[in-house]
């Protein structure tokens, strides 16, 4: 009986080893740290793929794409911060990086009105990330098209 026994123990500590010691794949991340969003940034450009200039009249509830080119963006490590466009208008938002989703990571953010409190709040925007290292950003805005998407598509620079 012991000798039964010890065949398929040697045999699962042989697959285990092997298993252990075998090259692990390399594997792309997605993910982006929230570090890298913590700054005051200048929306500079706002440009289209997939759509019509001015197709879009309205974003974030707020004004016209074209209106938000110039506008700073303030983002704190706790994850309270807000925009200001260039007419002087300003939004206190509270903002996370989302991980998971089916496009990738993302951008998300709620506004914040006074006497709100961000938990409370259920809507938001997110944003896809083109991409971000730390002094220059963009974010992808996925806005429906007839049967496909178009993105709104905002180019950030870090401030020194």
């Amino acid at each position: 009986m012991k000798k039964l026994l010890k065949t398929p123990i040697a045999i699962l500590s042989l697959i285990f080893v092997l298993s252990a010691c075998s090259s692990t794949k390399n594997t792309v991340s997605t993910n982006v740290s929230r570090g890298k969003f913590v700054g005051t940034w200048t929306l500079n450009n706002v440009k289209y793929d997939g759509l019509v200039q001015n197709a879009v009249q309205n974003v974030f509830d707020q004004a016209a794409p074209e209106a938000f080119v110039g506008s700073t963006w303030k983002l704190t490590n706790s994850g309270n911060g807000i925009y200001t466009l260039a007419n002087g208008t300003s939004q206190t938002i509270f903002w996370s990086v989302f991980n998971g989703g089916t496009t990738g990571t993302q951008f998300q953010f709620k506004k914040i009105f006074e006497g709100d409190k961000a938990k409370n709040v259920a809507e938001g925007f997110r944003l896809d990330i083109g991409n971000n290292d730390g002094s220059a950003m963009t974010l992808k805005s996925p806005v429906t098209v007839g049967g496909g998407t178009g993105y709104i598509i905002y180019s950030f620079t870090k401030n020194p």
